[in-house]
């Protein structure tokens, strides 16, 4: 970006920024901080492509449309679950994600490396059966007893995870 274009962006920045600011505000929900960050990220892919913009506020506007769409995908990989309660009355056992990944942490410990490792790797990595047992060097029935015990050694040691190992098995 050369001089005279810098200048055209900032002027476009301190000029039409209130007015995408309340944008962003509408479109975060009334969240001030959420509305600056979607702004700030819409200004700076303005920045990358400002000299082939024809209509900067249209291409800001989109931008903003869809980050926002973005992050609403993401809302729930990012853990972030709005409820009507907070979740210590809401659920029965651990209440948070947190505390669960502790109990999970600490029930995969206990846990012989071998049986740790098939899970891991066919829950977490979710790898099949097959692509497991091709990489442990064992047979596909190895690996199916070994996730089948080790499951089920699991909700020996940790009952609070049973609600959470249903879905798995």
């Amino acid at each position: 970006m050369d001089a005279a274009q810098e200048r055209g962006f900032r002027e476009f920045v301190s000029t039409r920024s209130p007015a995408l600011m309340r944008l962003g505000y509408l479109l975060a929900g009334g969240d001030q901080h959420a509305a600056e960050d979607l702004l700030q990220a819409a200004l700076a892919k303005l920045a990358a492509k400002w000299a082939r913009v024809d209509s900067p506020e249209a291409y800001v506007r989109q931008i903003m449309y869809r980050q926002q769409v973005s992050w609403w995908r993401t809302a729930g990989r990012r853990g972030e679950v709005v409820q009507a309660e907070p979740p210590e009355r809401a659920q029965e056992g651990p209440a948070h994600r947190s505390e669960l990944r502790m109990v999970l942490r600490a029930a995969l410990a206990k846990l012989t490396p071998r049986q740790r490792t098939v899970l891991v790797l066919r829950y977490f990595e979710d790898l099949t059966d097959q692509q497991v047992a091709r990489e442990l060097g064992v047979s596909v029935g190895t690996v199916r007893s070994t996730a089948h015990r080790s499951l089920a050694r699991l909700r020996e040691i940790a009952p609070e995870l049973a609600k959470e190992l249903e879905t798995v098995a």
